[in-house]
């Protein structure tokens, strides 16, 4: 695993093609009151606009490259990523609950900040982040705070947007933005109905009776996963060659697997990759999903001897207990 090509580099641009694993239909993400969303791109050769559809938005993007980092059987981190900080949340019997590699708005969320009975984290970040309430926010402290407490936030980005952290203005963009589009999309149209064999004009309302239904699904020339890590913006919070090279290398270990292993986005649409390719910089090697989970644990290790996390991986996890949030208003 080389990285060193990326030194000069502002970004690190990925693309892989996908392809229906089965069949010529697909069914792309939806949106209330919209459906699927469908564009003009760029003009064809022959001087038409062509149809372009968005088969998985970014924020849908994030989410996805989360869980495939997540052992949900074990409750914990995929074995290269063991020791890797992050907050568990339990509920009152001490039973899994949710975490910030999962919760969607990660560190801010209200599991975790909004949390009465036991607010550890919210007093840690009032702590680390003291002083910050008037004048310009230092993000490189902040990033310091996430590297030791929520390490994937530096990569997913974070939004803590409450008053009373310094302003509700301590805010980090994603580090690895990502989305699938579709070139040359056409609609599929079909349908069919429920049934109902003892009562067919019963009242649907219920869920009785007879109900057709439509579907629309998608077919396409070309279907492209577009991936774009901001180099320029991690190496700008100032972590360290040691955490920037775990960062890096955490980040292309969520590309690997998700395109591997988390392609099957909605019962209608289960997609395959072929081999992705840097578009920038051209030159540089994408690491195998191999040599990635072998270097993982090794970084992990050099970023904990560089101060960047706990020595004792045990102390790498916060857990608190979700007692409830308080009661505003009515």
């Amino acid at each position: 695993m080389n990285l060193t090509p990326l030194d000069p580099s502002p970004r690190l641009l990925i693309e892989a093609d996908l392809t229906p694993l089965q069949g010529t239909r697909f069914q792309p993400t939806g949106f209330p009151d919209l459906g699927a969303a469908t564009y003009e791109g760029p003009d064809a050769p022959d001087g038409q606009p062509k149809r372009m559809l968005l088969v998985e938005s970014a924020q849908s993007m994030a989410n996805r490259l989360e869980l495939v980092c997540w052992d949900k059987v074990a409750d914990d981190w995929v074995a290269p990523l063991a020791g890797l900080p992050l907050i568990k949340v339990t509920d009152k019997n001490g039973e899994p609950l949710t975490n910030s590699l999962l919760e969607a708005h990660r560190t801010n969320s209200p599991y975790i900040l909004e949390n009465t009975g036991d607010t550890r984290v919210f007093d840690l970040l009032k702590e680390e982040l003291a002083g910050m309430e008037e004048g310009a926010v230092d993000i490189r402290k902040l990033a310091r705070v996430l590297l030791k407490l929520d390490t994937n936030a530096l990569i997913h980005g974070v939004f803590l947007a409450k008053s009373n952290l310094a302003g509700g203005r301590l805010r980090l963009p994603r580090v690895l933005s990502a989305f699938i589009e579709a070139e040359d999309a056409r609609e599929a149209q079909s349908g069919g109905v429920k049934n109902d064999q003892i009562n067919p004009s019963g009242d649907t309302g219920r869920g009785f009776g007879n109900v057709p239904f439509a579907r629309t699904e998608f077919s396409a020339a070309k279907i492209t996963a577009y991936f774009n890590l901001d180099l320029a913006q991690l190496r700008g919070l100032g972590l360290g060659p040691e955490a920037e090279e775990l960062l890096i290398a955490l980040a292309l270990y969520k590309i690997r697997r998700f395109l591997e292993t988390g392609l099957r986005l909605r019962t209608a649409c289960d997609l395959e990759a072929a081999e992705p390719r840097v578009t920038h910089p051209q030159g540089f090697a994408l690491p195998a999903t191999e040599a990635l989970a072998e270097n993982l644990p090794r970084l992990i290790a050099a970023v904990s001897a560089a101060g960047g996390f706990p020595a004792d991986p045990s102390d790498r996890v916060t857990t608190i207990t979700w007692t409830g949030a308080s009661k505003k208003g009515k």
